[in-house]
């Protein structure tokens, strides 16, 4: 039982890096896309909706399948599946939270830009120390959604083989012949999981102020 928790735990150790650092590169990439997607000019507007259409479009087990053997298949090149991993999470849920982005960004008054400009803000002033603060807290609850559907989604990091929780898990389960370590792999996403929605009740709290 205690060499199948230290596996466990290493397992849960490469989730977690696939966890944050998908949302290092995911929130800000969101971002981008978001203005990319809220863009007046067609040439900018167009392609990033297409991104859009195709990402959301299409299940993120085959994105990895994807962005893993595409390289080899193109160029005859192959790189680290941790990597692909990485990259196929990061643009994944860039989409996703660029859609959480400009739906906040877009509920936003037009009045608020207004009285900031006889202020005598600039654009980039008014956006992040007037409109970015409201954003963050009108979309709190769904970017909680989605950062509790990425800590179930490492899971499909297995795809292309990274040792990840659920993997391990799996292998200790076909070794023993029993569903323990299955058991034990959802407590410890559903641990992970509370975390999370602690920490986000905690910045919903905080943030009580603009209400």
């Amino acid at each position: 039982m205690k060499a199948m928790l230290l596996l466990m735990l290493d397992g849960t150790k490469v989730s977690l890096e696939v966890f944050f650092l998908t949302l290092l590169f995911s929130l800000p990439l969101g971002l981008i896309v978001a203005f990319g997607r809220m863009s007046r000019h067609a040439f900018i507007n167009a392609p990033v909706k297409l991104f859009m259409l195709i990402i959301r479009g299409t299940p993120l087990i085959l994105q990895l399948i994807f962005v893993y053997f595409a390289p080899y298949y193109l160029f005859s090149a192959s790189y680290d599946r941790f990597i692909a991993v990485i990259i196929a999470f990061s643009i994944n849920y860039a989409a996703y939270f660029a859609e959480i982005y400009r739906g906040g960004i877009e509920s936003i008054p037009k009045g608020q830009y207004e009285a900031s400009k006889v202020l005598g803000f600039t654009k980039t002033q008014t956006f992040f120390k007037i409109i970015l603060p409201q954003v963050v807290k009108r979309i709190l609850p769904a970017s909680g959604n989605e950062v509790i559907t990425l800590v179930k989604d490492t899971a499909l990091a297995q795809t292309i083989g990274v040792a990840e929780l659920f993997r391990v898990a799996q292998n200790a389960a076909s070794r023993q012949f029993s569903t323990m370590p299955i058991f034990v792999a959802g407590v410890f996403y559903f641990v992970m999981n509370w975390l999370v929605s602690w920490c986000f009740a905690r910045f919903e709290k905080k943030l009580s102020y603009y209400n």
